[in-house]
């Protein structure tokens, strides 16, 4: 191989130029994915996959009544982790109004479309980091409208950890969120026995896959009082990330079809 050249025999000076091109490619391509059509087509793909996938699913033995939960308790603030969330609209009773709170992230409009067409509204904030969320996010915003929809009979699904932060570690928007309505925090979780985790992403999604058995694991309710100090609501916090783990651990199990560990 000559000097200067590839092992294809191509001058080595059209590396870079390749590279440029490619990179250009991306930015479009990204551009072009984050345009209000392509976003509504991808919306609408991932529903009917996601419909499709919830329809082909068996109830594992042993899951909890979510329906009969949900109704006692309404309305509620339902608490989930990242990655783990995409089954949520299959342990939604159909008769009680939710709301969903999202990031105002481009790359969660696709979700927002995705979850109004499964009939549940959504906020748009970020409710787990309350003084960063103030200023940047929208968040005390988003904190204020939950309160509000609560107030007003409407039930809240909420993801307790913070989006790039540490995974399955509830932030303090959730736990405030509680103590603003005095509603109840429930600690949820839903698994199938058919999935693919990407351990690569930051929160390691699980995707569900058809053909599985689906498990919903729900703790009992947690209740912030409306005078609960900062060392309260750290206390409360680290006690909501506990509850939503152990749902999340016995869904699993459920799903697996193992024995699952009592109830702490």
């Amino acid at each position: 191989m000559s000097e200067g050249r590839g092992a294809a025999g191509v001058p080595d000076v059209a590396r870079p130029r390749r590279k440029r091109l490619r990179v250009r490619l991306q930015r479009r391509l990204k551009s072009l994915s984050r345009q209000p059509f392509a976003m509504r087509v991808a919306g609408r793909a991932v529903f009917d996959l996601l419909r499709l996938i919830g329809a082909a699913q068996r109830p594992a033995s042993g899951s909890d009544d979510f329906s009969a939960i949900l109704t006692s308790q309404h309305p509620a603030i339902v608490a989930l982790w990242h990655g783990q969330h995409l089954l949520a609209p299959f342990f939604r009773p159909r008769h009680l109004p939710y709301v969903a709170l999202l990031s105002r992230s481009a790359d969660a409009e696709i979700n927002a479309g995705v979850v109004e067409r499964f009939g549940i509204r959504t906020v748009r904030g970020s409710g787990g980091r309350v003084r960063e969320a103030a200023s940047r996010k929208g968040g005390a915003r988003a904190l204020i409208e939950l309160k509000r929809l609560l107030d007003a009979g409407t039930g809240v699904c909420m993801i307790a950890d913070v989006p790039k932060g540490v995974p399955r570690e509830a932030g303090l928007g959730i736990v405030t969120l509680a103590k603003l309505s005095g509603r109840p925090i429930i600690p949820s979780a839903a698994a199938t026995s058919r999935r693919r985790t990407l351990e690569k992403t930051w929160d390691r999604t699980t995707i569900p896959l058809p053909f599985g058995r689906m498990a919903v694991a729900m703790e009992p309710p947690i209740l912030v009082p409306p005078d609960s100090t900062p060392n309260d609501m750290e206390r409360l916090r680290r006690e909501v990330t506990a509850a939503i783990e152990r749902a999340n651990t016995r869904a699993l199990a459920l799903a697996d079809g193992l024995v699952p560990e009592a109830r702490a």
